[in-house]
């Protein structure tokens, strides 16, 4: 994987661009005197085909910026329409990595709740489903392994509510490791541990299906699952 402006490029043709997240980086809209994932992939593009001007992007998915894997990036305008349709009607297939605190029960199973945002605090919180203000958030869980106190789950995400599996995981008793703000104990090598592993979608041009995985970064090796970093 070629990498440039400590951007790490897993998927890149004339209509995407798809990067590895590293832990820490926002997406866009970095404060000042910090940089995003659009800023270094912007500069990537512009040094690499030698682009005078600016460099379009299209943004169509979002990562928080403790955590790190798989983000999609439209390189031209009918690719991010078509793929922020995709992201929207709920067609791309999204697997994530989690290591939790403690040892979930059941060991897979499916988390359905109602959550909004807590404009004082900052943060999502579960409410009722009565609440106005409230969307669903919909995620299924399987255990792929245990290491004394902790638990790496595989969660494919059904809905992309904002914080959503770090609120839901955390709201059940097991928080992402090194997720402060929702409750965790427990620190993580960089970021939390969360990760974005796997996104199943339609090419936006030539309408095929496109499996992209990221590999776990070095973070997560002190969880001792080298088996599943190999996978």
């Amino acid at each position: 994987m070629p990498r440039s402006f400590g951007l790490d490029v897993i998927f890149e043709d004339n209509h995407l661009l798809v990067v590895c997240k590293a832990a820490g980086l926002v997406t866009q809209g970095a404060a000042p005197g910090q940089t995003s994932i659009v800023d270094l992939a912007r500069q990537y593009l512009k040094q690499k085909y030698h682009k005078p001007g600016n460099v379009y992007l299209g943004i169509v998915s979002r990562l928080d910026a403790p955590a790190t894997g798989v983000l999609v990036l439209a390189r031209t305008s009918k690719a991010a329409s078509r793929l922020a349709e995709q992201f929207r009607t709920g067609r791309v297939a999204k697997t994530y990595w989690a290591a939790v605190q403690g040892h979930p029960e059941p060991a897979s199973g499916e988390c359905v709740d109602w959550i909004r945002k807590d404009d004082r605090q900052h943060r999502m919180i579960v409410t009722e489903s009565s609440d106005r203000s409230a969307q669903q958030a919909r995620l299924t869980y399987r255990t792929l392994a245990v290491r004394q106190d902790v638990t790496v789950l595989e969660i494919d995400l059904k809905t992309g509510r904002k914080h959503q599996i770090r609120l839901q995981l955390a709201h059940r008793g097991h928080p992402i490791l090194g997720d402060t703000k929702y409750g965790a104990t427990r620190g993580f090598a960089a970021g939390i541990g969360l990760h974005s592993r796997r996104l199943v979608l339609e090419h936006p041009v030539r309408r095929e299906p496109l499996t992209i995985q990221a590999p776990c970064p070095t973070s997560w090796r002190h969880l001792g699952i080298e088996e599943l970093l190999h996978a």
